[in-house]
């Protein structure tokens, strides 16, 4: 197995997460309404609802855009997760996801607010400097597309779970989510790591349990976690 690799976050950001979000389009385009009904690795949000989530997701992204903060930044890509709240409102999602007709509809609405995401991120990461507000914090707009990119893999790998034939994600968008949870871990757990990329976001993230083999592996970084929820 192949350690992440580590540094600074990749020039750009956007294009990875149009392919971030590209690549969950694809997964979701042409789904039956049992497709859309399958579990995930979220519990209690099967691939509509979460469709939906990551929807509003790339809403905010276009609200953060349209806003630009004028404070000076007081998180980055790793400290945002900090803090961040809890993701919640999984009835609220699923009664979302049922108003929509068709699954075609949801999937529609989806492309075109991400695309849109994607573009008002490029446009975004072209004006140097540029800050966003959201979730009550300031950043960056690279490290603000970042957390994007992270939210758009970790919840693509929960989607496909039960979607057997569906796209891996994008892999720049892997290194990043995997670059933000380095940032998490700190340098002092990095040795250790022996995970390939995917395993080290399911594992890390709390997707998948942790084995013998990752105990005797992680020693006493074990329980530190996961560092997401």
């Amino acid at each position: 197995m192949k350690a992440p690799e580590r540094g600074a976050l990749p020039l750009g950001l956007a294009a990875t997460l149009g392919r971030a979000y590209g690549r969950l389009t694809e997964t979701v385009q042409g789904l039956s309404d049992a497709d859309f009904r399958r579990e995930t690795r979220c519990p209690g949000m099967p691939v509509g609802p979460l469709l939906v989530h990551l929807l509003y997701d790339a809403e905010r992204a276009l609200i953060a855009f349209a806003s630009p903060a004028v404070a000076e930044p007081d998180r980055d890509f790793v400290t945002y997760w900090k803090d961040v709240p809890p993701q919640g409102g999984t009835s609220f999602v699923s009664a979302v996801a049922a108003a929509y007709r068709k699954p075609a509809q949801l999937v529609q609405h989806w492309r075109e607010v991400s695309e849109a995401a994607a573009r008002a991120a490029a446009a975004g990461l072209a004006t140097k400097d540029r800050c966003v507000e959201t979730q009550g914090h300031v950043l960056r707009a690279k490290d603000f597309v970042a957390t994007l990119v992270l939210e758009a893999t970790v919840h693509h790998l929960d989607m496909t779970v039960g979607l057997p034939n569906a796209p891996e994600p994008d892999p720049e968008a892997l290194q990043v989510t995997a670059r933000t949870l380095d940032g998490l871990f700190g340098p002092e757990a990095w040795d250790v790591i022996a995970w390939d990329t995917t395993t080290y976001i399911l594992k890390a993230t709390g997707r998948l349990p942790l084995d013998e083999a990752d105990l005797d592996m992680l020693g006493p970084h074990a329980s530190r976690l996961p560092l997401l929820a």
